[in-house]
């Protein structure tokens, strides 16, 4: 089923007669579990046409370097194999999408599009909707309940959220059925670049290569399926006590493929619901409420990505203590290079920079002691936030800016007052020893870096 709520027109133009209907894939890089090309489809097959979907592979997209490009288009050479499987050509050119879009939607009929919550990716659907001459219809399909339908406004805590979101899910919490193509369009002759070499692919474009590839992660919704299933079949039931202790190997791993659209959120909350697990409801609450709660931040706070996104009294309270004293103050550079004194700060840092992931409760410890550790709190909310993009492969998502920002006090509530962090949350290494042995976490780490 697809909800009428996630269909919405970006133009007023009219449907007109064309060689194909254009699914333009961007935020959703998958061919199961998306209702855009679904949708697409049943348009398609209305019209008599093919469906023929295009991807923009553009080296402009702010903070994306190699590692993340390798993910992608490992993720892409699977969706085209997917797609053919289906009878719907992909064509993938080194533009950015606005270009690519344009030029493909001079032949057809109506473009649809998958919708992007980030401040980029609105700009490129508005930028296509003025330029084109035929219509662009944007559907969700990257949460489970739209923007719109969960909330009409920024919500500030998921404590407000939970009861909103969950009143809905009756309603988008169903199946997506998948549609048959009529009319093919694996015959149209159009340029498109070959996905069978990445290494090729990528020297095409002029990205950032200074951060290697992820080593233990490869992109594609068949990886991202295999996590699924190993998370069932062995985790999920322990997840509750032992997602929060980086020495077990008690989470997901899917955020990744999240982020890049490789496996779509309903499909794992249709999987996971349907298990008798007592770890079924922790999952929910972090795949649904905290992610979905992320999303609503960034489609209505345009400030998503700096220090003014957070609450005024947040502000107001590191503003009083920013004179505080710091026992330490560390530089970018110091950061960005594992440098400073605390051992697991340091293994954390270098577990994302050489796995492209870092533990969910060592990530919130990480932001926190940059937040004490930078000259002022906003230095320090920059330097997270730039760290955070450039290594993870699920940053620049709005996951990512919605975590960093929880660590500087963002839907969280008031705490005891205490020097630098004022009444922000407060986190350190006792707290570490209390949930978990951090000692044998710097040793893990240490494994990964020299390849023990």
């Amino acid at each position: 089923m697809i909800q009428p709520d996630r269909i919405v027109p970006l133009n007023r133009r009219e449907a007109r007669d064309g060689e194909y209907v254009l699914y333009w894939m961007q935020a959703a890089q998958r061919a199961e579990y998306n209702h855009a090309l679904e949708y697409a489809i049943d348009r398609a097959n209305e019209l008599k046409v093919p469906p023929l979907a295009a991807f923009g592979l553009t080296a402009d997209f702010p903070e994306a370097n190699a590692r993340h490009y390798r993910f992608m288009v490992e993720g892409l050479r699977q969706v085209e194999k997917d797609l053919a499987g289906r009878g719907i050509q992909l064509v993938v050119r080194a533009e950015t999408p606005a270009q690519c879009v344009a030029r493909l939607a001079r032949k057809a009929c109506l473009v649809i599009v998958d919708e992007g919550h980030l401040r980029v990716q609105r700009q490129w659907r508005a930028e296509v909707a003025e330029r084109i001459a035929c219509p662009l219809v944007e559907v969700e399909t990257n949460v489970i309940v739209p923007v719109e339908a969960a909330a009409e406004k920024e919500n500030f805590s998921a404590g407000t959220f939970r009861p909103r979101i969950r009143r809905q899910l009756d309603a988008y919490l169903v199946p997506l059925r998948h549609r048959k193509v009529r009319f093919p369009s694996l015959g149209l002759s159009l340029e498109s670049l070959d996905l069978r070499d990445i290494d090729k692919v990528s020297a095409q474009l002029k990205i950032d290569r200074s951060i290697g590839p992820a080593p233990s992660l490869t992109g594609g919704g068949e990886q991202a399926k295999r996590h699924l299933d190993d998370f069932i079949g062995r985790k999920l039931d322990g997840y509750a006590d032992r997602r929060n202790d980086p020495n077990l190997d008690g989470t997901s791993n899917l955020s990744p493929y999240l982020h890049f659209g490789q496996i779509s959120p309903l499909q794992i909350a249709l999987a996971v619901s349907q298990m008798q697990s007592p770890g079924k409801g922790a999952f929910l609450e972090e795949l649904i409420v905290r992610r979905e709660l992320s999303f609503n931040f960034v489609y209505y706070n345009h400030q998503y990505d700096t220090y003014e996104c957070l609450p005024p009294w947040v502000r107001r309270t590191l503003d009083f203590h920013r004179r505080d004293r710091r026992q330490y103050v560390y530089s970018l550079e110091e950061f960005e290079t594992a440098k400073t004194h605390d051992p697991y700060w340091n293994a954390a840092q270098k577990e994302m920079t050489l796995t492209g992931k870092m533990h969910g409760y060592m990530r919130m410890y990480w932001g926190k002691k940059m937040l004490e550790w930078s000259r002022s709190p906003e230095e320090g909310f920059r330097i997270a936030l730039h760290l955070n993009n450039k290594y993870e492969l699920d940053g620049r998502d709005p996951n990512g800016y919605a975590g960093v920002a929880w660590c500087f006090g963002k839907h969280d509530r008031a705490w005891a007052e205490r020097p630098v962090f004022g009444k922000v949350r407060y986190m350190n290494a006792a707290g570490l020893k209390r949930k978990f042995d951090p000692d044998a976490y710097v040793r893990k780490v240490e494994h990964i870096e020299t390849g023990r």
